[in-house]
């Protein structure tokens, strides 16, 4: 399938445990001011463990303005037009990991404990079967014990942890855990692949 047809399902209303209805749609250019926002209310603690400079107004801006649905693909919950949660797919298109996406969420503090990673990853895990993804794999930081249950309650598995091996942005090394999992199309759940 293609990514086109796959964002044709988009916008989408997803409902919460709390009975609240979020709707679901991939980043556009229009979102830098509210997903600086969106990042912004994340405490800092957190924003340690995340790759990019995300307090940055222009590593957003830079986002917004390069759009490549096809190598991330950020899918954003929003909630009475504010960014409430994102979840990303991250691929390669060409190389030896052309067939491994990697995914990410993040869940803005006030919103969270509703189910809203769950709906986004499984929205991801989704989008990357159609899209003819046979792995796909999760980072984490070592104090991440309750992003890594989720993934785990979602099929993903312990790949590998790497001691003292990756630095926040303060400079402080953590361990490093990679999770995957395989992903099975509707055809070989039936014995048909």
């Amino acid at each position: 399938m293609s990514l086109e047809f796959e964002l044709q399902k988009f916008p989408k209303e997803i409902k919460l445990k709390d009975a609240s209805k979020a709707k679901l749609r991939p980043l556009c250019k229009d979102d830098e001011k509210p997903f600086h926002e969106f990042f912004l209310a994340v405490p800092e603690a957190e924003r340690m463990f995340i790759k990019h400079r995300v307090v940055d107004q222009e590593v957003i801006r830079d986002w917004c303005r390069h759009i490549d649905l096809g190598r991330n693909l950020p899918l954003l919950a929003m909630l009475d037009g504010r960014i409430i949660a994102d979840a990303t797919l991250h691929q390669q298109l060409g190389g030896w990991k052309r067939h491994i996406g990697r995914v990410s969420v993040l869940v803005h503090p006030k919103f969270r404990g509703r189910g809203l990673a769950k709906a986004l990853i499984t929205e991801i895990l989704d989008i990357a079967r159609q899209l003819g993804l046979e792995k796909v794999e999760a980072e984490f930081i070592g104090d991440q014990q309750t992003a890594m249950k989720m993934f785990g309650l979602l099929g993903f598995l312990p790949l590998y942890k790497i001691s003292d091996y990756v630095k926040d942005m303060q400079g402080v090394t953590h361990d490093y855990f990679l999770l995957g999992l395989d992903l099975k199309t509707d055809e070989e759940y039936t014995g048909m692949g």
